[in-house]
């Protein structure tokens, strides 16, 4: 089978920080590599896979300002579709752009839909759903407008990610620096228990930024060390107590929850979204209605087990699980 993987443009495949649509493309598609599937990945030219890397995109519009977003995303498109025919199926990671193109070729499409940033893209999504097959993240993400092909949710691979059976006193926050994502409440949190907190994500929001960490964050209680990668940012989150993860929106997914959880590091969040069908409460970790509810949560962490979070996990949330049930999907429309 020959698939054609589009991945996102705005940082590299996989990224070197931030990116979690793509760092989930990267994983599916070496996972994909790996048990023989022939698979180009459309990306930036600096992206890096063991599959075909086919590329226009000189770099990443989030890296190099310029990058026109726009401009380069059409010639990104029009450089898949215009070879459409060489492939059993096309899988777009990169939202609803692609849809434009998807009564232009009799090569099947799955969009995998990584959340809605608004309602207001819906008719990209609703127009084309007799030629696209849709793929929601988790059941809550489900649009009612919509019809799906099939919940998958994401996998890592686990063996990436050191197991900690210690942990530390501190707390962590890992996401992005924005009010969707609870930075503020997270501060309000570990500072009411006493305990340090460490943040890690990119700034999207900058007022927010300004206003709710900057003047919190003293190095003592508080501690905001920017994006990170690679080992720093595995050691991250294994090194906790807890994962805050406190949201304000109903998340579609949570890549840092299952991580944090692969590391043996359980999670308090908000009873939001995903949420659930992620976080096995009392087993893998805490859900909370309220800052109070999660002030409680702290304090009975020791009540889970980190080596059962982080099997928990693997048995869940494994690359093979989510790399087979993609498979299956593809054949399934392919006939194969």
């Amino acid at each position: 089978m020959r698939i054609a993987m589009l991945a996102p443009i705005a940082w590299r495949t996989p990224p070197r920080s931030y990116g979690p649509w793509e760092l989930v493309t990267s994983m599916l598609t070496e996972a994909l590599v790996e048990r023989g599937v022939d698979v180009t990945l459309f990306a930036t030219l600096d992206s890096i896979t063991r599959g075909t890397l086919a590329g226009v995109v000189p770099a990443p519009y989030g890296d190099d300002s310029s990058i026109d977003a726009k401009v380069w995303e059409f010639r990104h498109l029009a450089h898949l579709f215009e070879q459409a025919h060489r492939f059993d199926l096309i899988h777009n990671q990169a939202d609803f752009p692609a849809h434009a193109f998807s009564r232009l070729t009799d090569t099947p499409i799955v969009t995998t839909i990584h959340g809605f940033s608004s309602k207001r893209i819906l008719p990209m999504y609703a127009e084309y759903q007799d030629v696209v097959h849709y793929v929601a993240i988790s059941d809550a993400d489900r649009c009612p407008d919509l019809r799906y092909a099939a919940t998958i949710h994401h996998g890592i691979p686990i063996d990436d990610f050191p197991f900690n059976p210690i942990g530390s006193d501190a707390l962590l926050f890992f996401g992005r620096i924005h009010p969707d994502k609870g930075a503020a409440e997270a501060i309000a949190v570990a500072r009411a228990s006493g305990r340090h907190l460490h943040m890690y994500g990119i700034v999207q929001d900058a007022d927010y930024y300004q206003r709710e960490v900057l003047p919190t964050a003293d190095g003592t209680t508080v501690t905001y060390h920017g994006a990170v990668g690679g080992m720093r940012r595995l050691t991250a989150l294994g090194d906790a107590r807890a994962l805050l993860h406190l949201i304000n929106f109903e998340e579609p997914f949570g890549l840092s929850v299952i991580e944090s959880m692969a590391c043996g590091t359980p999670v308090i969040a908000s009873r939001r979204g995903s949420m659930p069908e992620l976080i096995e409460h009392g087993v893998t970790g805490f859900l909370v209605d309220s800052l109070a509810e999660a002030n409680q949560a702290i304090e009975r962490i020791d009540e889970i087990d980190r080596t059962t979070v982080r099997r928990t996990v693997a048995n869940r949330f494994g690359i093979d699980r989510m790399a087979d049930a993609y498979l299956n999907l593809y054949q399934r429309i392919v006939g194969v």
